[in-house]
């Protein structure tokens, strides 16, 4: 396949982009890539940084090409008490100031944690096999009560009569069983 920017030369680097549900591919060779800003896949050309930067970017898909466009930023941008740094600045950096900076820059911080970590926002971690017992039926218990709210909220009283008698076995199995130990 031939590099979309030049028509010359192989293509080298393969871009699929999905932005707003509209699917961008771009085809380009070492040399253009290069000169486009896209880094080559193995070369340890890039920084942490400039991949949380790239995330932190809004963009857009622009009609000729492929490639992103800056979209205008809203006017007041939000600025840490702490430090004085700029949501901006922590854009480009990738890099907070202070420990304030995580109040400071909180609503936008939820999406782009949600797209790093594929939409997990809590760490599991790993559970041991022999004592993790007690810790996999806590998270049970935890979701099943998140799923009991939820149910009461939406006036389903009889799947939440339910989740609240199963979550009082789970309670009085693990009760007993740390009387056990």
């Amino acid at each position: 396949m031939l590099c979309q920017e030049c028509q010359t030369r192989q293509a080298a680097l393969h871009f699929t982009k999905i932005i707003n549900g509209k699917k961008a591919e771009m085809h380009l060779c070492d040399e253009c890539a290069r000169n486009k800003g896209e880094q080559i896949p193995g070369s340890n050309s890039y920084s942490i940084h400039e991949l949380l930067s790239g995330l932190l970017n809004v963009e857009q898909v622009s009609g000729n090409n492929g490639f992103k466009t800056q979209e205008t930023e809203e006017p007041k941008q939000p600025v840490c008490r702490g430090c004085g740094l700029t949501y901006e600045r922590f854009a480009k950096t990738g890099r907070f100031g202070c420990a304030q900076c995580y109040q400071a820059f909180e609503t936008k911080l939820d999406p782009i944690l949600k797209r790093v970590h594929s939409g997990n926002y809590r760490h599991s971690g790993k559970i041991p096999k022999r004592t993790g017992g007690n810790i996999k039926v806590q998270r049970e218990m935890e979701q099943l009560r998140e799923d009991l709210r939820s149910r009461v909220e939406q006036e389903e009283f009889e799947e939440a009569a339910r989740l609240r008698d199963y979550i009082r076995e789970l309670e009085k199995k693990m009760h007993s069983g740390e009387e056990d130990a």
